[in-house]
């Protein structure tokens, strides 16, 4: 089960709230997210008892974006096994509660892993609680590294490409601080431009249908202090046409093993528009995001969302009689077609940019070269 309780700061401003994190209140474990589906207007915290709550929160995207859902399905897992529950049953609801994003089955795996390892080495169920939790702060902890490192490899790419600084710089959903362990993946790129003094505009796509541009990327951006510009999804054509893009920052939840990449839906249009206007496309994701028993885009599941995330706006502060609770925006009865994602071949993608470095260009032997010097420095 799981409940929910709101922060905010002594004058008013909210506070600092961390993506996710573990908790053990004397009732018991717990898993707090920072419910982001509340997000600008409230910092509110989601507390998951067990893996169904976490399971709805992940379905509902409280918790979203690639990086934190490995992250929080590892944690997932260790808070079926430290609450007695069937731990296997947990991470086969986890595993499954969003197909696209790949991180999701591998942080499940991870801690699953750990807890059958202790197990077997007949430590009981505590022991094997223990690991289970000791597999999820690791990968939390690994996660925040490689996002450091991913953020110092973009800038360097950033300023190969584009010397002399002043970066204008166009991005999609979200990929900031609240998808990671550490500051993001593209967010971090920019991020890390404005910290040194190159960032001259940060273009957000508001990113239909849910909005995880206006609402979660201009709320980090402006935390932050950076210049940046909220538009449409659509207007960014015009923006292209005007020569006011120098490069495309996005993150990715599942890159196959040939270099396609599975995005927030809007982001093959920004390839496509990248490649007329010859402007760098840059793909920013840990290693863990490259599924290499994925052999292509074709392959890639791409989740299907309902149909009333586009028929109707949703509000946390406003609840009329939708069917998903929301203001129609459409005649009643209309039929949407709402995919989570889309899937951008690898020849309109200029570079990868993971933790081990950057991959240009894109091809299934660099990649398949990158993920085995990964798992070398793994181990």
């Amino acid at each position: 089960m799981a409940d929910q309780y709101a922060q905010s700061g002594e004058d008013g401003r909210p506070t600092e709230i961390p993506a996710i994190r573990w908790d053990e209140p004397p009732e018991g474990p717990v898993l707090v997210l920072l419910d982001q589906t509340r997000l600008p207007a409230e910092e509110v915290e989601l507390v998951c008892t067990d893996a169904s709550a976490l399971v709805d929160a992940i379905r509902s995207l409280a918790v979203r974006g690639a990086p934190l859902l490995g992250i929080a399905g590892a944690y997932g897992v260790a808070l079926a096994a430290a609450r007695g529950f069937d731990v296997d049953e947990a991470a086969i609801a986890l595993a499954g509660a969003r197909p696209t994003a790949v991180n999701l089955s591998v942080g499940v795996r991870r801690a699953q892993a750990a807890h059958r390892a202790a197990l077997a080495e007949g430590g009981g169920a505590e022991r094997a609680a223990e690991a289970a939790l000791a597999a999820a702060r690791r990968l939390h902890r690994e996660d925040a590294e490689a996002s450091a490192r991913m953020a110092a490899h973009g800038l360097a790419l950033l300023d190969e490409l584009l010397p002399g600084g002043g970066h204008r710089i166009l991005t999609h959903c979200n990929t900031g601080a609240l998808v990671s362990g550490g500051e993001g993946t593209a967010f971090a790129v920019a991020l890390a431009a404005h910290r040194d003094g190159r960032l001259r505009r940060l273009w957000v796509d508001e990113t239909r249908p849910l909005l995880q541009g206006a609402r979660l990327t201009a709320y980090e951006a402006a935390r932050n202090g950076m210049a940046y510009t909220l538009l449409t999804d659509n207007a960014a054509g015009s923006l292209f046409a005007a020569g006011e893009v120098d490069a495309v920052l996005i993150g990715a939840d599942r890159i196959a093993a040939d270099g396609s990449v599975a995005n927030k839906v809007g982001s093959y249009p920004l390839a496509v528009l990248a490649r007329y206007h010859h402007v760098p496309f840059i793909v920013v994701a840990p290693v863990t995001t490259v599924d290499m028993d994925t052999p292509d885009g074709a392959s890639i599941e791409v989740e299907q969302r309902p149909g009333f995330e586009v028929t109707e706006i949703t509000s946390p502060q406003v609840t009329v009689s939708g069917a998903g609770g929301g203001i129609p925006v459409a005649p009643l009865g209309t039929q949407a077609y709402n995919p989570a994602f889309d899937v951008t071949p690898p020849e309109l993608v200029t570079a990868i940019v993971t933790e081990e470095g950057a991959v240009s260009p894109v091809t299934a032997e660099a990649l398949a070269e990158l993920c085995d010097r990964s798992r070398q420095v793994t181990i």
